[in-house]
């Protein structure tokens, strides 16, 4: 396989995660009863009579019980089933880290990165990296090229207002709707979650101040208590942030601290029921 450009994103490489194994135990169920017309016959003399046979030691409930007499239907206890360890927390972590790449730049639009490479670097298999860019593929972030690995996608004017447009088709009759149903103390408490992307803007970190923006704006629209629609919006939300730095990769701290105040001026538009005011702060946020 051909190696594409091997630079990934300045994370430092943690050390190979512990392979875990995970063994079932099962209990061995009593032996059945002696068939029918059979008989084992007195003890002989001299010798005690056989009592029950040890049960192991991992044998409990009704499989380390004696033999139930003739005739009594039995069940052996049900063996616990076996535990897979699941490497979604690996695949997750490298798929946040591949995000903020992204985001600052790290991972160059219209480069091509191997899943090998950037396993090398993160100090984990290939494996969790592949699946983490095949989520990036599903939301449009990157595309395979294959026997290569993944070039990151490059987005034009016209893509961001694509989006910004499906956002607004989104969000903006939810929200409404919302600000005409909702008590003003349920505003209130998304607060905190606004008063987080204040603080990510403060800092300069676009990594942080686009979850703590998506955690905003899903809190937001899962009032509506539309799982499906929770899930479209974010999508869209995050293509349009992917697509917004592409366009300004130098954004300041400034613009970051303006989107950060719609939000609060949001949450007090919805309060106060001021329905143009919530209308025009959802379509025009960015």
């Amino acid at each position: 396989m051909e190696q594409s450009r091997t630079r990934a994103p300045g994370v430092p490489a943690a050390g190979r995660p512990t392979r875990l194994t995970t063994q079932g135990v099962t209990a061995r169920a009593p032996a059945d009863p002696a068939p029918r017309g059979q008989t084992t016959g007195p003890p002989r003399r001299g010798r005690p009579a056989p009592g029950p046979a040890p049960q192991p030691w991992f044998a409990t409930g009704s499989a380390a019980q004696p033999r139930s007499a003739r005739g009594e239907h039995t069940h052996s206890e049900p063996s616990a089933p076996r535990v897979v360890p699941q490497r979604h927390s690996v695949r997750d972590q490298i798929l946040q880290a591949l995000r903020a790449a992204l985001l600052s730049g790290e991972l160059a639009p219209g480069e091509v990165y191997s899943a090998p490479a950037l396993a090398e670097r993160f100090g984990v298999s290939p494996t969790p990296v592949r699946e983490a860019m095949q989520v990036l593929v599903s939301e449009g972030c990157v595309a395979t090229v294959p026997n290569r690995g993944f070039r990151v996608a490059r987005h034009n004017p016209r893509d961001l207002a694509e989006l910004h447009e499906i956002r607004a088709l989104l969000e903006v009759p939810v929200v409404l709707t919302l600000a005409r149903t909702q008590p003003a103390e349920r505003w209130e408490e998304l607060r905190p979650l606004a008063e987080d992307t204040l603080q990510a803007a403060v800092c300069g970190d676009r990594g942080a101040y686009a979850e703590t923006d998506r955690a905003f704006h899903r809190s937001l629209l899962e009032l509506a208590g539309n799982a499906q629609l929770v899930a479209l919006a974010e999508d869209v939300r995050r293509r349009a942030s992917l697509s917004s730095s592409r366009q300004a990769p130098t954004r300041r701290t400034t613009d970051l601290l303006a989107e950060a105040a719609d939000h609060l001026a949001l949450l007090d538009a919805l309060s106060d029921q001021d329905l143009p005011t919530v209308e025009r702060l959802v379509r025009d946020h960015a």
